[in-house]
């Protein structure tokens, strides 16, 4: 049997004092863990230059992010999410994998962070932003399999379209979970079979998937 590459997540959560959301999803890809980051690349939570979070992110904000020098884009995006009361803390801090790349669906064995204490420790927390459904490996998926560890915790359904919505008591505060599109490159086939994406490209042949998912973003991150 072929030796796993142990794959660690490079950043401890990042949860600004008085945060009120947290982004969840499942860990960066190898090579942030390896320290062979790619040119675009910021050294940041969300920071492959292949990923699409920061530009939905900017969508929503109306603003513009740095992209080519490294250190003023992480600066950027550390004071965008102190500004806005956002919080990252992703579900893994560690897993094993057969082949190195980024694919959730290659995650073995994952060994998840504590989010529940995290929240009880963070109290200002009231809601959870999965880059990610309950499909196979993704956040939500992962956050209810740490779930089982706390029987007393139910997560109630609240919305069943997408972005599916739920919530829990935590310590006599309520905390709203949201299944958001994946802000990733894979994800576009789903977006693009999507009725509510149909009908606005149809009107409006410029809109992009990236434009859909400012959309779908801007309630929950406003």
């Amino acid at each position: 049997m072929a030796k796993r590459f142990k794959h660690h997540h490079p950043y401890p959560p990042y949860i600004p004092d008085g945060a009120t959301k947290l982004i969840v999803g499942t860990l960066p890809p190898p090579r942030f863990s390896q320290g062979l980051l790619k040119e675009g690349d910021v050294d940041f939570c969300y920071g492959s230059v292949d990923g699409q979070l920061w530009k939905i992110l900017a969508g929503v904000f109306d603003i513009e992010l740095e992209v080519n020098d490294i250190e003023k884009a992480k600066i950027q995006r550390e004071r965008l999410l102190i500004q806005h009361k956002i919080g990252i803390c992703d579900m893994v801090e560690y897993c094993y994998r057969e082949k190195i790349d980024a694919s959730d669906l290659g995650i073995q064995d994952p060994v998840f962070r504590p989010i529940i204490s995290i929240l009880q420790e963070h109290k200002s927390v009231d809601t959870l932003l999965f880059t990610g459904g309950n499909s196979k490996n993704g956040p939500e998926y992962f956050f209810r399999k740490h779930l089982k560890e706390y029987p007393e915790i139910a997560l109630k359904s609240i919305q069943e379209q997408v972005p599916r919505i739920y919530e829990f008591k935590l310590d006599n505060r309520t905390i709203q979970t949201v299944s958001l599109t994946a802000p990733s490159g894979s994800a576009n086939r789903a977006i693009g079979s999507m009725q509510a994406y149909k009908e606005i490209k149809d009107k409006n042949p410029q809109f992009t998937t990236i434009d859909f998912r400012i959309m779908q973003y801007k309630p929950y991150f406003l």
